[in-house]
């Protein structure tokens, strides 16, 4: 039974060479929830690893998996903290402020100009007296749209830059951080976090912080103008645009910090129970846990309506003070202007002007409610973001629990002469805060060599193999690299050496070279069509109508299963490490061809160039690797050559026994010539 996994990243699948990143993978439910891994040109987690991007972790729903619990109050400076990594041009952002200052002064100026220009023509003067107001309106109605146009272009383009900085800057710090900061993240949280998450931080400036800085210069100006005609009413608006501008801002704000904390959460809840659902609808029926994502699914659906509820009546309260404040503002001008009209002090047309201004000049505070919401939605989603950049970040010298610090540097982990050599040593595999699955296991791997690791399904395979790939920390013993801890290296020297190939690697929605492209991105139309003639995908190849130009659907959704395992296969024949990591190469196939594939593969470190380590339950074609792992309960309980491991271990000889007879070939044993060893025409 699988757990649902999270993608993301925006990366294409044309990267370069080893810097490789993000991966999908589905372990075993025995295993712990499935998690991600590197994977060549897509930004989520640099290592090494030829597949798509991702990170994963349990659905919910699932047994011991409850919804995220109510969130605590972000810590102060937070938001502070996500907009430097926005990395904002301060020029463009006072350009901005200026054209939408200049915007919303023509709208006040219009209305100002208008109301003496009403009240002006009411006492018939020449023609000629108006003229010029009358350019001023059409100057001032034009100016605005021209304006307002100006400052959105200007203002998103703030935006957009700032987000693609964040998100470039989050993929870059995860790819270099811990790759188990990954493993217990949810697909739909990981999802919302760079996507939803980073959005809501980049619109912090065009919602939240660009609206404050106009509202503040307009409101200054406007206020200014107003006591040049008439200070009582000028002061008077003054403390409405305060009451419109701070008061109700505040207790809009006040009503969103819970609400917008506890309804990213939801959301995230929300995403992530709709993608389990939607990825893996077949499992979870046959599991016959349809029924409990879908209530995982309306409860998080149900806490997103009670937290916008919550904030519903303060948010009200700050909407009437706004339309109060206006209307105050203009009564205070009413009540003061008419007596100094009468006084002498003002004159007629110049009371319209007072009265009628102050209509204009609340546009701007309008707006401050909802930027302050946008305010206190973009802290919350930068804690969510600064919290996996946290989690992520690499501690140098952090060793496994229970094991001694080595005392290998990254430097002593370049590649030998001979090639890399990855030793795993007493070596204890599990998903983090879960058991142990795989404990005390030892093995060696070389260019030259190759290596099986066996056994029944459900007992640590995938994780075992992740741990090797440097994807997963090892909870006891260490993985070294050419003598160094792999866990203290940094990823492009692991990348370098290790390539991993998961069950669930991505396959992206583009051509099949740039999906091959994604192991190398130099890689040439001959060498794609050699890879795929390996794999035996080459009738495959011919019978597509535009040959490797051909477009694959998202996540291969449009060839077979069989056909999308050994187009991953493919791809990690391309990528440049020469160690080589499989899991489960030969599911989806039949007997016939997933044999011929292990062959294939096992033909690579017979070579000599490549050292190949295979994860799988399927036995009969593993008479050509140099050493074959049994695992059982959690242990390597026999290892030896496929020969050696028939003649001893009951359990090998049933699995190939099974095997044959699922195949329809008897009891009796195939001919090592033909297992282990046939490779592709």
């Amino acid at each position: 039974m699988s757990a649902a996994h999270p993608q993301a990243g925006t990366g294409g699948p044309a990267g370069p060479g080893p810097d490789v990143t993000g991966l999908e993978v589905t372990g075993p439910a025995s295993a712990g929830p499935a998690a991600s891994g590197p994977v060549v040109g897509t930004p989520v987690v640099r290592g090494p690893v030829v597949g798509g991007p991702v990170a994963g972790g349990p659905v919910v729903g699932a047994p011991g998996v409850a919804p995220s619990p109510a969130p605590a109050a972000p810590p102060r400076g937070t938001l502070r903290r996500a907009v430097r990594l926005l990395d904002v041009d301060v020029r463009r952002v006072l350009w901005a402020t200026l054209l939408g200052t200049l915007a919303l002064g023509c709208a006040v100026a219009l209305a100002a100009v208008s109301a003496w220009l009403i009240a002006r023509a009411s006492q018939m003067p020449p023609v000629l007296q108006l003229s010029v107001a009358t350019v001023a309106v059409r100057a001032f109605g034009i100016g605005r749209g021209v304006l307002r146009y100006l400052e959105r272009l200007v203002s998103h383009d703030v935006a957009l830059r700032g987000m693609t900085n964040i998100r470039t800057t989050l993929f870059a710090r995860l790819a270099d951080g811990r790759t188990a900061a990954l493993a217990g993240v949810r697909r739909g949280d990981l999802l919302a976090r760079v996507g939803a998450d980073v959005d809501a931080v980049g619109d912090v400036v065009v919602r939240g912080l660009l609206p404050a800085a106009v509202a503040v210069t307009l409101g200054v100006g406007t206020v200014v103008a107003m006591c040049a005609f008439w200070i009582p009413a000028g002061l008077a608006l003054a403390g409405c645009l305060v009451l419109a501008g701070v008061v109700a801002p505040l207790l809009a704000a006040r009503a969103s910090r819970t609400t917008e904390r506890r309804a990213a959460d939801a959301r995230a809840d929300l995403a992530a129970s709709a993608l389990g659902i939607l990825d893996d609808a077949g499992p979870l029926a046959v599991a016959g846990r349809v029924d409990a994502e879908r209530a995982a699914l309306r409860a998080a659906h149900g806490r997103i309506t009670a937290a916008a509820d919550a904030g519903a009546r303060p948010a009200a309260v700050a909407a009437a003070l706004g339309q109060l404040a206006v209307g105050v503002a203009v009564l205070a001008a009413l009540a003061t202007g008419v007596p100094a009209v009468r006084a002498g002090l003002l004159a007629p047309v110049e009371l319209a002007v007072v009265v009628l201004t102050p209509l204009a000049a609340f546009e701007a505070t309008s707006l401050l409610p909802a930027a302050a919401i946008q305010v206190q939605r973009s802290r919350a989603a930068a804690a969510r973001i600064l919290a996996l950049l946290d989690d992520a970040a690499t501690t140098p010298g952090t060793a496994p629990r229970g094991t001694a610090p080595t005392t290998g540097t990254p430097a002593e982990a370049s590649v030998t002469t001979d090639g890399p050599v990855l030793r795993a040593d007493d070596l204890a595999c599990g998903w983090p805060d879960r058991p142990d699955v795989v404990r005390g296991l030892a093995l060696e791997l070389r260019p030259g060599r190759s290596v099986a690791v066996v056994g029944p399904s459900g007992t640590g395979k995938t994780t075992t193999l992740l741990t090797l790939a440097g994807l997963l920390p090892a909870t006891h013993g260490a993985v070294h690299l050419d003598g160094a801890d792999l866990a203290g290296l940094p990823r492009p020297v692991v990348a370098a050496a290790v390539v991993a190939v998961t069950e669930d690697a991505h396959v992206f929605g583009t051509t099949v070279l740039e999906n091959l492209r994604v192991a190398r991105g130099d890689v040439t139309p001959d060498e794609a069509r050699d890879a795929l003639g390996r794999v035996g995908l080459g009738p495959w190849l011919a019978g597509l109508p535009d040959g490797l130009d051909t477009l694959v659907g998202s996540d291969a959704r449009t060839v077979s299963g069989g056909e999308r395992r050994r187009l991953l296969l493919a791809r990690a024949l391309l990528a440049p490490a020469p160690l080589l990591l499989v899991d489960e190469p030969a599911e989806h196939l039949d007997a016939a061809t997933a044999d011929r594939l292990v062959g294939t593969l096992l033909a690579q470190a017979r070579t000599g160039s490549r050292g190949v380590l295979l994860v799988t339950h399927r036995v009969s074609a593993l008479a050509g690797a140099d050493e074959v792992l049994w695992l059982e309960d959690g242990r390597v309980t026999a290892r030896g050559t496929h020969d050696d491991l028939l003649a001893r271990v009951p359990g090998y000889r049933v699995a190939l026994d099974s095997e044959q007879v699922d195949a329809g070939e008897g009891d009796g044993a195939r001919d090592p010539e033909h297992v282990g060893g046939a490779t592709h025409e």
